[in-house]
């Protein structure tokens, strides 16, 4: 895996709740991740922290069903920064009950739209099946709080040459919403989605 990046000197799970209310009190800057089940955003999580099994990862889509925060100690050119990092439940998948399902919604938006720490939401696709209808209601969403996003494309160690080409044409990024190409599996990606959250 590639050493890009600032140096995660401390990583650690801070806690979990399935109300924003029980979440633990957010004390620094919050960098969130949402996205679909299945699209690697707890390994790429972990890429990002330097750590293999930090972030639960599972075989099994939907997982995560609790909003779970992180604290991440980074060393920089300017000093010591700590920042929370938070894994929120992936939407999309079926195999979860209705109404387990139907909870997820609010306790996100409420999550967007209320934790006084976020500063930046990480939205996740594979990119294998690009931007979905999903994420772009996220994005929107983003948009109407006024909260800055990125886009982070994860597996692109699985596309070929030409499938990598033909989406980077399919799905550039703006100035508003950087958007980043990644691989949990060959560390591509770590620099440049780091330099766009701590911008």
């Amino acid at each position: 895996m590639k050493a890009s990046g600032p140096i995660v000197l401390d990583a650690r799970f801070v806690g979990a709740a399935d109300q924003l209310a029980d979440l633990p009190p957010s004390v620094h800057t919050e960098l969130a991740f949402g996205g679909r089940s299945n699209v690697g955003k707890s390994s790429l999580m972990n890429m990002l922290l330097g750590r293999r099994k930090l972030v639960r990862t599972s075989s099994t889509p939907g997982a995560t069903r609790t909003i779970n925060v992180f604290e991440a100690s980074l060393d920089q050119a300017a000093g010591r920064r700590v920042l929370g990092l938070v894994d929120l439940p992936g939407y999309g998948f079926a195999h979860r009950s209705k109404s387990e399902r139907a909870s997820w919604g609010p306790m996100i938006e409420q999550y967007l739209a209320h934790r006084p720490g976020l500063r930046r939401v990480v939205v996740v696709c594979d990119a294998r099946r690009g931007i979905g209808e999903e994420d772009g209601e996220l994005l929107e969403y983003l948009a109407h709080l006024g909260k800055p996003a990125a886009i982070a494309m994860t597996k692109v160690d699985k596309l070929s040459r030409a499938e990598r080409q033909r989406a980077e044409r399919t799905w550039a990024g703006t100035p508003d919403v950087p958007l980043v190409w990644a691989s949990a599996e060959t560390g591509e990606g770590r620099a440049a989605l780091w330099a766009a959250l701590l911008a």
